[in-house]
């Protein structure tokens, strides 16, 4: 199985990329290392990924911006941020992403638990998980070749607890296993449209 991770460098990227290693060939993408280089807030960065790539069955994005601040300082140019890099990055993804993918592979966005369970300081980051998962769940009815769509939406990350506790007052940390086999569920599972909520109570 051929793989590529945008994001593969980051906490939860780091994590997944190890995981599938061990029976898969794995390819990293991201803005400044990776086997590839990718902006997925343009879509010409995207397509110049893909083609160089080559065939896949499996894409996994952990990647994309969107941008934290009180409401009240949130400017029409922040909410852009992650409109054009979260969502229509991820969106994209999937648009051109899906010419290039083998019959029956897989893309798998993430999104995050402010779609369900927002905190403040994150009306921007809450809209555009949201929109996501929407739009998972729509493409999903639609798009060919049994190429699977699905969202990983994880709670604030063990590995990332102590930098983003004080924005997330008694949630509890998602272990990385759990995390990582959201990523394993979407990847190898037979589902589509579904939302891989992994939160801890």
């Amino acid at each position: 199985m051929r793989i590529v991770v945008i994001g593969g460098n980051g906490t939860i990227g780091k994590i997944v990329v190890s995981h599938f290693k061990r029976t898969c060939e794995v390819f990293t993408a991201g803005r400044n290392s990776g086997n590839f280089r990718v902006d997925i807030a343009d879509s010409t960065s995207i397509e110049k990924m893909f083609k160089e790539a080559g065939k896949l069955d499996a894409l996994i994005c952990i990647a994309g911006e969107a941008k934290w601040a009180p409401f009240e300082e949130l400017s029409e140019t922040d909410y852009y941020i992650g409109l054009k890099s979260k969502l229509m990055g991820q969106v994209n993804l999937v648009r051109i992403g899906q010419k290039y993918l083998n019959p029956g592979g897989s893309i798998t966005l993430t999104t995050g638990i402010l779609a369900d369970d927002p905190v403040v300081k994150t009306s921007s980051a809450a809209l555009v998980n949201g929109a996501l998962h929407s739009f998972v769940k729509a493409v999903a009815l639609e798009i060919k070749g049994g190429i699977r769509v699905n969202a990983v939406s994880s709670g604030v990350v063990a590995d990332a607890y102590e930098k983003y506790r004080s924005f997330f007052p008694g949630h509890n940390p998602v272990p990385m296993e759990k995390v990582v086999n959201a990523y394993v569920r979407s990847v190898r599972g037979k589902n589509s449209g579904e939302i891989i909520r992994v939160y801890e109570k």
